[in-house]
């Protein structure tokens, strides 16, 4: 079985830091990716469905190249996730604008060799502008169509992804971090290692470190560059669960009736479970549940099941600590809102 193997100095361990979002170039390519690929998530399938109804609004051809350039399976090109795209999605555009014109070459040339590519490809290749233009229009109209409506709920599964890690590093430091990521990918203590890899690698970071950026739309194995001189990034799925949900977007938020607050939510929920709810606000284990609310243990896990089976907690396991944290349903209901 491929395996990615990421090699560690020291210098490399101290300098690892997950990314504070989703990447917005990043989710939009995976997304591309997860849209031309059948599967049973039922929140994935709810969410494909809307973004076809919205696609078939568009002009026909309009997403032909972007589409082209990124097949389900195997290479795509490095250029179309910059680094530049931590700073947002327009500086990511532009940064795709301003490739040059050796990167676009040898990066659509290794995406021919296993794909067939319109004519037009010929034109980002060669760096054309028009081209260029054209396809980054592409892509800005498409995250307006596919991953605007959605992004609250989408990183509130990120955030909660973070919790996740905050809580990691700060009970086994870098070295912690990196071992959450199990089952995943698996920490030596020098090698990490992504399993079912779609090719066989080894890559050194050299000090550089390496960044870590949650997705909620990576779909099963995490994914870096191709490109070893470019800096390190390596892109990891998410739990899914509590993001987008069939008419989930941002326009179906919950609203809570005005004057509602902490008193109607006890008085739905009952006082103690009410105050679960709050206290899971920042993420907490069931322990601390427990010591912060001072009831037993058993109660507090009692008490997040039902939340959970609920929809408004999400629980994660780590050997003998389950971790909960909101989820949007949740947070709306906590926030009044």
């Amino acid at each position: 079985m491929p395996v990615l193997r990421i090699h560690f100095s020291g210098d490399d361990i101290a300098r690892t830091r997950v990314a504070p979002a989703a990447d917005p170039l990043w989710e939009l390519i995976l997304s591309v990716h997860l849209f031309q690929t059948r599967t049973r998530d039922p929140i994935v399938a709810g969410w494909r469905g809307e973004v076809a109804r919205a696609l078939r609004q568009e002009a026909r051809g309009t997403f032909q190249m972007l589409f082209a350039l990124n097949p389900t399976r195997g290479y795509f090109p490095d250029f179309l996730t910059p680094y530049a795209s931590v700073d947002g999605l327009e500086a990511g555009l532009d940064a795709i604008r301003s490739t040059p014109v050796g990167q676009l070459d040898r990066d659509l040339s290794r995406l021919a060799a296993d794909s067939e590519l319109p004519s037009g490809a010929a034109g980002v290749a060669g760096g054309d502008s028009d081209a260029l233009h054209h396809l980054t229009a592409a892509m800005r109209r498409y995250d307006g169509l596919a991953i605007t409506p959605y992004r609250a709920r989408l990183q509130a599964a990120v955030e909660a992804d973070r919790t996740r890690r905050a809580r990691a590093l700060l009970d086994g430091g870098a070295e912690g971090l990196l071992a959450s990521y199990r089952p995943v990918m698996r920490w030596d203590g020098r090698v990490l290692e992504v399993p079912d890899y779609p090719a066989d690698r080894d890559l050194h970071l050299n000090g550089r470190g390496l960044l870590l950026v949650p997705s909620f739309f990576c779909a099963r194995t995490p994914v870096g560059l191709l490109d070893p001189e470019l800096p390190p990034v390596l892109v990891y799925p998410v739990d899914r669960l509590g993001g987008i949900l069939p008419g989930s977007g941002d326009g179906g938020a919950v609203q809570a009736r005005p004057g509602g607050g902490r008193g109607a939510l006890g008085a739905l929920l009952g006082q103690t479970r009410a105050a679960v709810l709050a206290a899971v606000h920042d993420g907490c284990s069931t322990g601390e549940l427990a010591r912060r609310l001072g009831i037993s243990p058993a109660a507090a896990s009692q008490h997040a099941t039902v939340l959970r089976d609920a929809g408004l907690l999400v629980s994660h396991r780590d050997r003998n600590t389950v971790l909960h944290t909101l989820t949007p349903l949740g947070r709306a209901m906590l926030s009044g809102h």
